[in-house]
């Protein structure tokens, strides 16, 4: 009797022990990668779709359930649907994040421990997601954040990438995207789908699983049906009586009015000033863009603009379809008739020197600019922008390498005139060509239309200068430096006495082709999923921070 006593205590000790080791078990897994890809609808709804990789810690709990956090309550059950490593599981209830949403069970397709698992989600209709931009109020607000899980149960990094297709219909250089998380790229990548639907893409390869990061874009409110925008709210009233509200209250906005916002401004302002060409509009996959002029070339690099005035300067005057008269001030004459092949912004260029001065001329250059940059974007659609620049940079390596291979003078200078626009591709142009003349270099036949006060042989009545050697065929020579620096001195004769300030220049040309994006306002309700659940809210002031609680499986 002892021993069955005994022995039916130890079975109860070890199931009791069993029992109670199964319940200590937790929920410890990796979110190692993390794509969603957000809708943006003419109805001004929002569809989101989801792709969780997880890896399930060895001896943690089986990932029986995810929940999933929604920008608000607003969304129709019966159009999520999801699926574990391409089969289909059940949507649940029982929601056990912070805020709305729902849960997805795996049920048979639990994800063990030691294993990894493919949790795709797709929701097919959210409403009440567009709010009021209040800094344009032609252009609505769209801010999501990704759903995120809690801290006590994921690790490590995730692979994070969240891409915006806008409403069909929005022109690509009509949106504007705000300001990215921390860990973002400052500036998403801008493509087309496969509908032609504008996209914004950000990417973070160590993001956190159990962080919220919120995104956003503006676009034109016309797209969507107004009644779908949320309005301004009105602010709540604040308590004169509550002392340390209103201290907070008031530090808060001082801080961000006279010191956040100008700080931030400035520093975005200051580096986005001279970056003239649109968000790239590509379809990724479909290679390289070839046949764009150096010039186009230079636009694409986002080159100074005084030395992209300069290269079409060259290009008109090799083509004998102008002369410069005068350095001091800067005349360009157009030559009589024309000659055929002309491009466009050459014609423009050429246009302005004739029928315009001063700061009509400085208009008609902004505008000649800005018709070349929409002219390149336009034709990069469908490439890649990426290829497209790896090779025009290409281009200008293999002509410095022709250049600085050449042994003689003479070699020397014919590949300077051959490869000349594609050299000056080089942002170091100036130092290097210094470097690489390494004796005197024969002029182009077509500099003495270029230099007034160098003319080798009856263009315009004077000689060569004094001292400088004339080969047989009447070509005159200069030293390299000399050569490097007339080129250098052409660029900020555009400069100074043409384009006037140049950051100004360029700024009135960045304002039609690429304005500054819109960043959301503390004001701006902010909509997305947090990791088991999503929220709205508004801030008191302009700066002041907008949280979402995360948390749940």
């Amino acid at each position: 009797m002892r021993r069955r006593l005994l022995t039916s205590l130890l079975v109860f000790l070890l199931a009791f022990g069993l029992v109670s080791s199964a319940a200590a078990q937790s929920y410890s897994f990796r979110l190692d990668k993390e794509v969603v890809h957000v809708y943006w609808n003419a109805d001004g709804s929002q569809a989101i779709d989801y792709t969780f990789t997880f890896y399930n810690e060895p001896g943690a709990h089986v990932i029986d359930f995810v929940d999933v956090g929604t920008p608000n309550y607003s969304f129709d059950s019966s159009q999520i649907q999801a699926d574990v490593n391409g089969s289909p599981v059940t949507i649940s209830s029982d929601y056990q994040g912070t805020g709305s949403g729902f849960a997805v069970d795996l049920g048979s397709r639990a994800i063990q421990p030691g294993q990894s698992g493919t949790v795709h989600v797709y929701v097919g209709r959210v409403n009440d997601v567009l709010y009021y931009d209040d800094e344009d109020e032609a252009y609505t607000s769209a801010v999501f954040a990704p759903t995120y899980f809690d801290g006590s149960f994921v690790n490590g990094d995730t692979d994070l990438t969240v891409v915006f297709h806008l409403p069909p219909g929005v022109q690509p250089e009509e949106p504007r995207w705000h300001s990215a998380p921390a860990g973002f790229p400052a500036e998403p990548q801008a493509a087309l789908d496969g509908q032609g639907r504008v996209t914004y893409t950000w990417y973070n390869p160590n993001a956190s699983g159990s962080r919220g990061y919120n995104f956003g874009a503006s676009f034109p409110k016309s797209y969507v049906p107004a009644e779908t925008i949320i309005t301004k709210p009105v602010a709540a009233p604040i308590s004169m009586d509550s002392d340390s509200l209103g201290v907070i209250f008031m530090f808060c906005c001082i801080g961000v009015f006279f010191f956040g916002i100008p700080a931030l401004t400035a520093v975005q302002g200051n580096r986005r000033k001279l970056q003239y060409m649109p968000p790239r509009i590509a379809l990724e996959g479909h290679g390289i863009k070839r046949g764009l002029t150096a010039v186009e070339a230079a636009i694409l690099l986002e080159q100074p603009l005084d030395k992209i005035m300069t290269m079409i300067l060259f290009s008109v005057v090799k083509k004998n379809a102008a002369e410069v008269v005068s350095r001091d001030p800067l005349t360009v004459k157009a030559v009589a008739p024309q000659p055929e092949g002309l491009h466009p912004y050459e014609v423009t260029f050429l246009q302005a020197f004739e029928q315009k001065v001063g700061v009509e001329r400085q208009k008609a250059l902004q505008n000649m600019t800005v018709a070349l940059v929409k002219s390149v974007s336009e034709k990069m659609r469908g490439f890649s922008r990426k290829e497209t620049l790896d090779y025009y940079k290409s281009i200008m390596e293999r002509a410095w390498q022709q250049v600085e291979a050449a042994n003689t003078p003479e070699v020397q200078s014919q590949k300077i005139e051959e490869a000349m626009e594609w050299t000056m591709l080089d942002r170091d142009y100036d130092d290097r060509m210094r470097r690489s003349i390494r004796g005197p270099i024969y002029v182009p036949m077509w500099w003495g239309r270029y230099d007034p006060g160098f003319r080798p042989g009856g263009l315009g009545g004077s000689t060569a200068r004094a001292g400088i050697p004339s080969t047989q065929g009447g070509r005159a020579s200069l030293p390299g430096a000399d050569f490097a620096a007339s080129v250098v001195t052409g660029v900020q004769t555009f400069s100074s006495k043409v384009m006037g300030d140049l950051n100004t220049f360029t700024s009135r040309v960045t304002n039609a082709t690429n304005p500054p994006p819109k960043p959301a306002a503390g004001s701006t309700y902010r909509s997305g999923g947090g990791k088991s659940g999503g929220c709205a809210c508004a801030c008191a002031c302009a700066g002041c921070a907008c949280a979402c609680a995360g948390g749940g499986r």
